[in-house]
């Protein structure tokens, strides 16, 4: 999981709205593609040379312009010059650390969000930085790296499936951000299989290895909860927004997105809390295991205890000492000790102590 702070240090002491990328560095290039489209048709392509944005940004018909790997600041500022965006936005838009917030800039509303995905190569959570800017009759987001879920819009789009061609930009918008949550269930599952491993695990076969385990997946699910709890603020906002880019008609929509990320967070809260009360388990095995251990070494001392005072008496180097120089006095000795000792662990085992 790629879910590190990520450092600031290229940025510190610059003045605000610098552009510095803050992320993982990587060798593919920016791809721009836009799906521009309305109830009658389609349009897909790549796009050149940032300047062709305006045309889509004035056009009727509702545009999506996706942007992929965004690292480059020339491009971030060239988005910006054309499409007039707020210098502190483009900065945000490179600084892939930030929480999810909301920004009404009037003319567009800027959305940050982190998109949680699960790698199945991998077997772990992936994470990267999402920035969308809705507008009047357009959407662009900004993606860290090329590849995303949002292939089923694209299909929908394409072939006319659902409400997304009669609506406007916002719905369209809500639909990529309907997208995200919908994954922050999936990633919230995929964990879940993972601690139910584990709980099994540490019910039956308590290792040490296992610690590290649930303090992984420990802190797995705080950042998967530090991800996603901004995001219901976000939302909220979102809903309450008064602005005319987002209408009546997508209210009830807005408003189903915020029950589903209070269903992520109740779940996120009730794994947190099944981790802790088995890292509690794990170390209350351990420790019964261990009080074990030392109460079995506890009754074999003091069986012997007895023994070894037996012995120690006999042992000592006197001339003169009863039994000594008699044929039964080794045997009847030996008996005596078997029998202090058979004596002891009988009253053990009586006690339950054994």
């Amino acid at each position: 999981m790629s879910g590190t702070m990520k450092k600031r240090s290229a940025k510190a002491g610059l003045p605000p709205g610098s552009l510095v990328y803050v992320g993982e560095e990587r060798t593919q290039r920016t791809r721009v593609s836009v799906i521009d489209f309305d109830e009658q048709h389609v349009d897909e392509r790549e796009i050149e040379r940032i300047e062709d944005c305006v045309a889509f940004k004035e056009s009727a018909s509702v545009s999506w312009i996706d942007v992929d790997e965004t690292r480059e600041p020339g491009t971030v500022a060239m988005f910006g010059k054309v499409l007039a965006f707020h210098p502190l936005m483009q900065e945000d838009i490179l600084a892939t650390d930030q929480r999810a917030k909301l920004e009404d800039h009037g003319e567009y509303v800027y959305v940050v969000l982190k998109m949680l995905s699960w790698d199945e190569k991998a077997d772990c959570m992936e994470n990267e930085q999402l920035s969308l800017v809705l507008g009047r009759n357009y959407v662009i987001t900004f993606q860290e790296r090329a590849g995303d879920f949002f292939d089923p819009l694209r299909r929908r789009i394409r072939e006319g499936l659902g409400p997304a061609r009669r609506q406007r930009a916002d719905y369209l918008a809500y639909s990529i951000l309907d997208l995200v949550v919908d994954h922050y269930f999936l990633v919230l599952e995929k964990l879940g299989e993972r601690i139910e491993r584990v709980e099994d695990r540490v019910m039956t076969h308590p290792r040490q290895e296992l610690l590290r385990e649930i303090h992984d997946l420990k802190r797995e699910m705080l950042f998967v909860r530090k991800s996603v709890w901004p995001v219901k603020e976000v939302i909220a906002s979102l809903r309450h927004l008064d602005s005319r880019l987002i209408s009546r008609a997508t209210s009830p929509y807005l408003r189903d997105l915020q029950d589903h990320i209070e269903q992520v967070l109740e779940g996120v809260e009730t794994y947190q809390n099944l981790l802790s009360d088995m890292l509690a388990a794990y170390l209350s095995t351990l420790s019964n295991r261990t009080n074990t251990v030392m109460r079995v070494l506890a009754v074999f001392s003091a069986v012997f205890m007895p023994l070894t005072f037996v012995t120690g008496i006999f042992g000592m180097n006197f001339k003169h000492m009863p039994v000594l120089e008699l044929e039964w006095g080794f045997p009847v000795t030996l008996a005596a000790m078997v029998a202090i000792g058979g004596l002891m662990v009988a009253f053990f085992l009586r006690r339950r102590w054994l």
